[in-house]
């Protein structure tokens, strides 16, 4: 019996996916729940386990296809004897069991048996390359030897090639080819000396994936629509700094995880969008809709793009909850586990371009949100305080929002309250 392999409904408004990479080849025995392929949507990437045991008798839709929602994926040969019919490669097939060893040929081969390609480069696994992997070789130069395979009876797999070319071992390194023998002219020049490496090449073109399409839709849908507007203000961290020093053992210890600036503008930011209701209001066509809900997205640079996890009702949440949130969600986001339920119905977002030691910037909007905070470096500056000049740690705050629905006033005013809270955290306590 046959079963096929759909792609599963992924989320609302998401129709559409790509094949990033299958984990399994064809022939391949499967076990229920076992991960077969990776797909990627507009939001977050997914894996597509197998709903019964069998063998992988067919893959319909092939690396890097875009695929929509029910579409066959490819099909399981399911049933007590589809692992015997799992096809096996040279290498793994037994000798027969009637002989010692097998009769010679009449006449030996000239050259070990290979598929009707080109023989393999010194230094080359034995097995056949697929297509889209021999292309990624030849293109960047590489040597597949030394790259860790990790396909079926030791195959390199297009994922293993991409991911030795991320980790920076691009032609010209250690895993490169040496150049050609007959270089072209324009390739290297005639006073090179001998045994110099071949020059990299001066474009690369890669495909963009479908999260980064989507970032790229969104940005400049915010551009589109919004009547986008920033106002500055700048912070004093002392307080928040001697709050962190002065709790931060007790505070890791009692809840296992570090007490964090990210808590302090959660908290702060709760505190002005109660008191300006439009920063976490969003427009929906002729209607205003209020959130009486606080949903705040925290912003996060992952090796597939930027996604916006967001934390559930952090109204209700203590300073360890939201740090603890803020832990699970970005571990999430670097291992690329987010679910479209971390990344969904956020109503205002917060990004922290501090870490990357950004100075400041204008954040842009994430819609149909109305606000985002942008966070950045604490930069030690001379400031007048009272009647003479002290060093303070000063941190750069922006707040980006949709001019059509909240105005300078309410900016600027949310802006400040975020300010008092930070200088002053009692207030957070104290609700004043």
């Amino acid at each position: 019996m046959t079963v096929e392999i759909i792609v599963p409904a992924l989320g609302e408004s998401i129709t559409e996916a790509t094949v990033t990479k299958w984990l399994k080849a064809e022939g391949d025995a499967v076990e229920v729940d076992e991960p077969l392929v990776e797909l990627e949507t507009d939001k977050v990437a997914v894996e597509v386990n197998a709903e019964t045991a069998g063998v992988l008798s067919e893959i319909v839709a092939k690396d890097g296809d875009e695929v929509e929602i029910g579409a066959v994926l490819g099909r399981i040969s399911e049933g007590d004897g589809a692992a015997e019919a799992k096809p096996q490669t040279a290498a793994e097939a037994p000798p027969p069991a009637e002989t010692v060893e097998p009769e010679p040929p009449a006449e030996p081969p000239a050259e070990p048996a290979a598929p009707p390609a080109e023989a393999p480069p010194p230094g080359e696994p034995a097995m056949a390359l697929s297509p889209a992997v021999r292309k990624i070789i030849d293109d960047n130069r590489l040597d597949p030897s030394a790259i860790p395979a990790t396909g079926k009876a030791g195959r390199l797999t297009k994922g293993d090639v991409l991911g030795f070319l991320e980790s920076g071992a691009k032609s010209g390194g250690a895993g490169a080819k040496p150049a050609p023998s007959t270089p072209s002219p324009s390739a290297v020049p005639a006073t090179a000396p001998a045994g110099a490496s071949a020059p990299r090449p001066r474009e690369e073109r890669v495909k963009m994936s479908r999260l980064r399409r989507r970032i790229a839709e969104r940005l400049k849908e915010a551009q589109n629509t919004a009547a986008m507007l920033t106002t500055f203000n700048e912070v004093d961290m002392s307080a928040v700094i001697a709050a962190r020093k002065d709790h931060r053992d007790a505070f890791e210890k009692k809840h296992g995880v570090r007490l964090g600036f990210m808590s302090f503008f959660v908290k702060a930011c709760i505190v002005a969008l109660k008191e300006i209701p439009e920063v976490n209001a969003e427009i929906d066509g002729d209607d205003i809709v209020y959130k009486n809900h606080y949903d705040i997205g925290v912003a996060v640079g992952s090796k597939q793009g930027l996604v916006v996890p967001v934390i559930r009702d952090a109204d209700a949440m203590s300073f360890a909850e939201i740090e603890q949130a803020i832990a699970r969600l970005g571990a999430k986001a670097r291992d690329g586990k987010l679910t479209m339920d971390d990344l969904t119905g956020g109503t205002f977002t917060i990004s922290n371009g501090g870490v990357y030691g950004s100075l400041l910037s204008t954040p842009i909007l994430n819609p149909p949100q109305s606000g985002i905070l942008g966070m950045h470096k604490i930069q030690p500056r001379p400031m007048a305080v009272g009647d003479s000049i002290e060093i303070r740690p000063e941190m750069y705050l922006a707040l980006s929002y949709d001019h059509r629905l909240v105005d300078g006033r309410e900016a600027v005013t949310f802006l400040v309250r975020v300010k008092e809270c930070i200088e002053e955290p009692q207030r957070i306590l104290l609700d004043v």
